[in-house]
């Protein structure tokens, strides 16, 4: 497929399900994930929820203090988030991250998944460079070996072996963590989740 046709596809389709898109995740749990991530942070540690959605995660990491920036693909979405968040969100595709050395972490729940998988390793560097020395990525893909349109959308399932793949062609970001997980949505149960922690190398000073 034609890569404007599946991103404009797939933007286009949460631009027109983002009211009951936000309906239907804004109170899934997802504390779990949302500790294991924060407890790799600094205080007040400064976060890219990257592919923010409405805003739902962004809102947790405000209310626990943390200073928050957000960024999603759709504008529909962005201007969900930012009614819900009250702060500002920015509008943003994947490929146009551009800071260097800004966040302490970038959290990225179920949005990488819906880049092809051989443009994931391009945003994967632009993440590493966004992050401080010592920065920690969360990502959460579908698991399986699926790639392509689905019910509107471009997806990119991964497996362990394919996820890890793909991190490798990025030697600054270093996996540490890796765990399955169920969907927390009710009618999404049978969906199996692959999330990963993975932290941009600290700089090293060489003492003379």
């Amino acid at each position: 497929m034609n890569g404007m046709n599946y991103e404009k596809e797939t933007l286009e389709f949460y631009n027109q399900i983002v009211n009951d898109f936000a309906s239907r995740t804004v109170s899934a749990d997802m504390s779990e994930e949302q500790g294991r991530f924060t407890a790799c942070l600094p205080e007040g540690a400064l976060i890219l929820d990257f592919g923010c959605g409405p805003g739902r995660d962004t809102k947790a990491f405000l209310n626990a203090g943390y200073r928050v920036e957000a960024a999603d693909g759709s504008e529909e979405m962005c201007r969900a988030a930012s009614a819900y968040t009250g702060i500002p969100v920015k509008r943003m595709l994947f490929e146009e991250l551009d800071a260097e050395n800004r966040y302490d972490g970038i959290w990225a729940c179920a949005s990488l998944l819906h880049l092809p998988a051989e443009k994931l390793p391009e945003v994967l560097r632009k993440i590493e460079r966004a992050l401080k020395p010592g920065g920690v990525l969360y990502a959460s893909f579908r698991y399986g070996d699926f790639e392509g349109m689905l019910n509107g959308r471009y997806f990119s399932y991964y497996t362990e072996e394919t996820l890890r793949e793909a991190f490798g062609a990025v030697p600054g970001l270093r996996i540490f963590e890796l765990w399955m997980a169920e969907d927390h949505l009710p009618e999404k149960r049978e969906l199996q989740w692959i999330c990963v922690l993975a932290r941009r190398k600290a700089l090293h000073i060489l003492r003379l």
